[in-house]
């Protein structure tokens, strides 16, 4: 079936047979005018018409949402960690409720919530505000809730040299709140224990309960 492009030239079939065609470059690491050229077929496919007026900038705006969303994919994580200070430290650290936003990758739904970061020091400490950093380069990019705990709590392990890491993560679905099951109010939580926190029964149950207090 032919179908109108965006400067009003017609192609038929499928946008899987002309985007590969395109030669803009990808701008931040993100091909916006490829993502542009794949929502204009989906509108189409559900039956809609991506020129009318208040479709037609739609395009164009998703394609620098997924940009910001995924900006995760084009920067390594482990970089806001190598900034470190050398502390006799030895006692917990924990950042509770860093709040995040990412996509599942199942249905690219949104899913949001928030991160609890702990960690025994191992001779180094790093910037609080560092910890916020990694939550947020991990979450932008298509991503499962599992996979995010347990690589944020690995990266900490490997960079800082703890003697222990703890990462609880408490998030909202929006693939099993709007669609599907629709149980709005579920929430998934999501726990990695590394070291110290994994053997000792007692400290673990000590980062759990500064997270939760009597919860």
């Amino acid at each position: 079936m032919a179908t109108s492009g965006k400067d009003g030239d017609r192609f038929d079939g499928s946008l899987l047979a002309e985007v590969d065609d395109v030669e803009a470059p990808p701008v931040g690491g993100v091909d916006l005018e490829r993502i542009e050229r794949a929502v204009r077929e989906i509108l189409f496919a559900v039956g809609e018409d991506p020129d009318r007026e208040g479709l037609r900038e739609t395009p164009a705006r998703v394609a620098r949402m997924y940009a910001e969303l995924f900006g995760g994919l084009h920067e390594d994580p482990r970089v806001h960690l190598r900034k470190f200070f050398t502390e006799k430290y030895d006692e917990v650290v924990l950042v509770r409720d860093i709040s995040f936003n990412s996509m599942c990758e199942h249905h690219m739904m949104p899913f949001m919530g928030k991160a609890h970061i702990g960690y025994l020091p191992g001779g180094r400490v790093v910037g609080l505000s560092k910890l916020a950093r990694v939550v947020e380069g991990v979450a932008r990019r298509p991503q499962v809730q599992e996979r995010m705990t347990e690589e944020i709590a690995r990266l900490l392990e490997e960079e800082l040299q703890v003697k222990g890491v703890a990462v609880v993560i408490e998030a909202v679905h929006t693939c099993m709140t709007v669609r599907g099951v629709k149980k709005p109010g579920a929430i998934c939580v999501t726990s990695a224990m590394k070291g110290a926190f994994r053997t000792r029964p007692t400290t673990r149950s000590e980062i759990m309960t500064l997270i939760y207090g009597d919860r």
